[in-house]
């Protein structure tokens, strides 16, 4: 198993440095979260918590990686398009940039040079440090697009990619309506945080705690409470071993919610050509 440290330093290898309006930008967003407290309502904490699995589950893990990034699955085109639209509005960028950088990290797992989010830099580099010191190769739209050239050729896409910070104009303004200002501090600022380190702990805790069931070249491994908190992307090594398997566990006591979403969407008839695993998979 590799070894990872909990280093928050950028690649010694590569020149980089610090990318101000990144730092900025989410600084801002977690200051804001940290007025919680002032806006504090159930009703509020109720508003995080949906939206936490709706632009989570079903935004960032079903759509954007398991149907765009792996096709694990296929749904009718106007489907996927609303899909995907819900992943942008969790705020991790536009398709194009998220299936781009996860296809490469993908082809080249654990990489120093090309994995964006290497765990082998360390677990804060991993978890969000990658995002600050933005290294040109991983941040340039013409590479991530011949990542993803297939989302890249779609005009829909390439306006999501373009417009996707606006369009938390309009969900800010539903809460604001719905709710007031607790409803936008919670379901924009809380949820935002809570979201981003939730996925996050993928690139970096499921590959420093957890256990191996498949025998893979980096390392990924199986984390149960990442799982919990990431509706089942937790599993990583499952993942890694079989990515464009749409079930991300294995066993039955591995909890995967986002696989009973795709399984509601085949048996609703939206959901087609959902890949399985293999019944007989060599393990480690």
């Amino acid at each position: 198993m590799t070894n990872t440290s909990i280093s928050a330093s950028p690649p010694s290898s590569v020149k980089v440095t610090l990318n101000w309006p990144s730092v900025v930008f989410f600084a801002t967003i977690h200051a804001l979260a940290m007025l919680a407290p002032w806006f504090f309502s159930w009703s509020a904490v109720g508003v995080t918590i949906f939206l936490h699995w709706l632009f989570g589950s079903i935004g960032i893990c079903l759509a954007y990686h398991r149907l765009l990034t792996h096709r694990s699955f296929q749904v009718p085109k106007w489907f996927e398009y609303i899909l995907a639209t819900i992943g942008t509005l969790a705020l991790q960028g536009g398709p194009i940039f998220w299936v781009g950088a996860h296809r490469q990290h993908h082809a080249h797992p654990d990489d120093e040079m090309k994995d964006p989010y290497s765990a082998k830099q360390g677990f804060w580099w991993s978890h969000m440090m990658w995002l600050f010191y933005q290294k040109r190769e991983f941040f340039n739209s013409d590479i991530y697009q011949k990542n993803a050239p297939d989302i890249a050729r779609e005009p829909y896409y390439r306006w999501l990619d373009r417009y996707f910070l606006l369009l938390q104009l309009p969900l800010g303004v539903l809460l604001y309506v719905l709710g007031g200002w607790p409803f936008v501090i919670w379901g924009m600022f809380v949820r935002s945080v809570l979201l981003w380190h939730s996925t996050w702990l993928i690139n970096s805790a499921t590959h420093l705690r957890g256990y191996q069931t498949y025998e893979v070249n980096d390392g990924s491994r199986n984390l149960w409470w990442a799982a919990i908190l990431t509706y089942g992307e937790g599993w990583h090594n499952n993942h890694h071993a079989q990515p464009n398997v749409a079930p991300a566990g294995r066993q039955w006591w591995e909890i995967d919610t986002t696989w009973w979403a795709i399984k509601v969407l085949q048996v609703a008839g939206l959901a087609k050509k959902v890949v399985m695993p293999p019944k007989a998979q060599p393990q480690a």
